[in-house]
């Protein structure tokens, strides 16, 4: 699918206000109430538009920590991947988990409420991953620049 300039005004605004209404989209993108809804729903139809979330704050919930873990495996094999795949994906405080290339297999993105709660995290659950071999984690200090907006023009 195409996406011109105003799909991508559109996909813009909403990555930046997903609870706005379509008549406010409308608005601020200079288009008709009913030529907006069309877009939007040919976007979402065509899976450009994944879905709509809530963002939370970290502290506000409990979770102010953020840890990055470095993880490498005892083998390449296929099942050893999937295996710790499916594992991987049953753990709660997994935010983001990413196949790499490099010294480490897997880069996890860990949610915790501070060091004693990634330690707890750590015991139940990241040590317990089969077909682990080394694990590093690094503490984030501050986050500099987090956004979930994807850059949608050229």
């Amino acid at each position: 699918m195409e996406i011109d300039s105003i799909d991508q005004r559109i996909l813009e605004v909403l990555q930046k206000s997903g609870r706005m209404s379509n008549a406010e989209l409308s608005e601020v993108i200079n288009l008709s109430p009913s030529a907006c809804h069309r877009r939007v729903q040919r976007l979402e139809k065509d899976g450009i538009i994944a879905g709509y979330v809530a963002l939370l704050n970290p502290r506000k919930v409990g979770r102010p920590t953020t840890v990055f873990v470095e993880i490498t495996l005892s083998g390449q094999a296929d099942e050893v991947l999937d295996a710790f795949e499916k594992a991987v994906a049953r753990v709660p405080d997994v935010l983001e988990c990413h196949l790499m290339a490099g010294s480490a297999d897997y880069l996890l993105k860990v949610t915790a409420g501070d060091t004693e709660d990634f330690a707890r995290i750590h015991r139940r659950y990241l040590a317990a991953l089969p077909g682990v071999a080394q694990m590093q984690s690094s503490f984030a200090l501050r986050t500099v620049r987090q956004t979930t907006a994807l850059p949608v023009r050229p």
